[in-house]
């Protein structure tokens, strides 16, 4: 199994919205950290654009990072601030000079 990084981005409407993102985000930051299969992570804000947030952070394994969202603790806390998160792609595989990268397949349910 390979890491996984996971980049959740976040736009507060003003500096009161930015106040109270940051807050959230450092709360769903500490359920996540307390689950299984968490590495690190870290919170950041742009600095060209002051009301956009990142929530980045890096898990063992695809899995332990779905099981992470499983967990009861993340759905009550932290599911309904990563809700809020722009709808992008957020999980990415990391890739160094030898890795073999993962094939686009379909998944099928």
């Amino acid at each position: 199994m390979e890491p996984v990084l996971v980049v959740n981005r976040f736009r507060a409407a003003d500096a009161l919205a930015g106040d109270r993102i940051r807050a959230d985000l450092e709360e769903a930051h500490a359920l996540l950290a307390a689950c299984p299969g968490y590495l690190e992570g870290r919170l950041g804000r742009s600095l060209d654009d002051p009301d956009l947030w990142v929530l980045s952070t890096r898990w063992e394994s695809v899995g332990a990072y779905r099981r992470a969202l499983s967990s009861y603790d993340v759905k009550a806390g932290a599911v309904p601030v990563l809700s809020r998160a722009i709808d992008e792609p957020s999980a990415y595989e990391l890739v160094g000079p030898d890795t073999v990268l993962n094939t686009a397949l379909p998944r099928v349910t």
